[in-house]
């Protein structure tokens, strides 16, 4: 089925459903695709990536090959995203010529934390204080900004990657140097008393629909633990409800996006915005009647969307990194024989460290108690 369906029209199987990226947010949603009947194209150069494993059809190219973008743009109804590094011609040539969504602005604000928190602070989001440093000249200006700081990459940083902390201005200079002299935004270190973030979804047409709040705990720079909801007072959930549908209203957001953001004193400050479905909304999958992929192919086609509410009282998602796997293949039984335990694994080939090769979901009567359980059993599947 092909391009040019209209604002307000029901995308239906059998049509082809286009996605940017192969790798287990792509997986994922395939997956929710085919099981409401749909096909699906995968864009993506590795031969070997998860999505590409189960899609209809895997097209191993660069993500910006004229041949493969004019494939997906003449036999997809619609094409979305599994991430925001996507070049941004890309998809501004497959929104010529096809339905995208998300679109390629919003993409584009998303992929780069200066414009992206520029975008915020205009429309009266409260972000944590920051420089972007582009040019010798700022940082002179930082001179004035207060530290200890993190200097991070505007574009390509992610679980960790491209981020330096920066005891004193006078560390700047090497911080900058270490990140190659590449666009960064410098923001102050804030003492943070809990990290969020909620998954939503929005139509074309305004609709949203936004899971239970998610509180989230990282090692390293890299996600650890999540679980929901959040323990946040009485109004909490409904105020961080109303400030991220805002924001997909304003960045005029079509698909499923997830916002992180930090809780300091009595302020909540918003960190990111990731325009797709969010490793921390993960615990969807179990504890959900719609979990963010089969939400994500209802708000990309213009379908009623789902219910987003928990099931179970408590849940959480505590990530599987290769370095399960540095003394060979993790003991699954240990957490299989579990009935409250759901283990999710990529398929992904090669283990190495850092490298999120699956997780493991556990419900609970109590968020504490599904968190407890996650922490336990990832610690039993390594142990003598």
């Amino acid at each position: 089925m092909s391009s040019n369906i209209g604002i307000g029209t029901l995308i239906t199987p059998p049509a082809m459903l286009g996605i940017v990226g192969g790798g287990q947010l792509g997986r994922y949603f395939v997956m929710a695709a085919h099981t409401m009947g749909y096909g699906t194209t995968v864009l993506e150069p590795d031969p070997h990536a998860p999505a590409g494993k189960v899609a209809d059809v895997h097209i191993a190219a660069a993500y910006d090959d004229p041949a493969a973008l004019d494939q997906l743009a003449s036999t997809c109804a619609v094409v979305t995203t599994e991430f925001e590094n996507v070049p941004a011609a890309a998809m501004e040539y497959l929104a010529a010529h096809t339905t995208v969504h998300p679109s390629p602005t919003a993409i584009a604000t998303c992929q780069d934390r200066i414009a992206e928190k520029q975008f915020l602070t205009d429309i009266g989001v409260t972000v944590a204080p920051y420089v972007a440093i582009i040019t010798d000249a700022d940082l002179a200006v930082a001179a004035s900004f207060r530290f200890p700081a993190i200097l991070k990459t505007a574009r390509l940083g992610y679980d960790g990657k491209g981020q330096v902390t920066v005891p004193t201005h006078h560390d700047l200079v090497e911080a900058w140097q270490t990140l190659g002299q590449v666009p960064c935004v410098l923001e102050q270190r804030l003492a943070l008393e809990r990290e969020l973030s909620m998954v939503l979804a929005r139509t074309a047409d305004g609709r949203v629909a936004c899971y239970p709040v998610a509180q989230n705990e990282h090692v390293d720079g890299i996600l650890d633990i999540s679980f929901a909801p959040a323990t946040l007072p009485g109004t909490g959930h409904g105020e961080a409800a109303k400030l991220c549908s805002y924001i997909a209203e304003e960045l005029g957001f079509v698909g499923v996006m997830a916002v992180e953001m930090f809780v300091v004193g009595s302020d909540v400050l918003v960190n990111e915005i990731a325009p797709r479905p969010h490793n921390s909304g993960h615990f969807t999958l179990d504890a959900c009647l719609c979990s963010q992929f089969e939400q994500q192919v209802r708000a990309i086609c213009g379908l009623a969307l789902g219910d987003a509410k928990l099931i179970v009282p408590g849940v959480a998602m505590a990530n599987l990194l290769g370095d399960l796997w540095v003394d060979g293949e993790p003991k699954w039984e240990r957490a299989l024989w579990q009935q409250a335990a759901h283990l999710h694994l990529y398929g992904k080939r090669e283990p190495r460290p850092g490298r999120k090769m699956g997780h493991l979901t556990t419900l609970s009567a109590t968020v504490v108690g599904a968190t407890t359980l996650a922490r336990r059993l990832r610690s039993q599947l390594t142990a003598d």
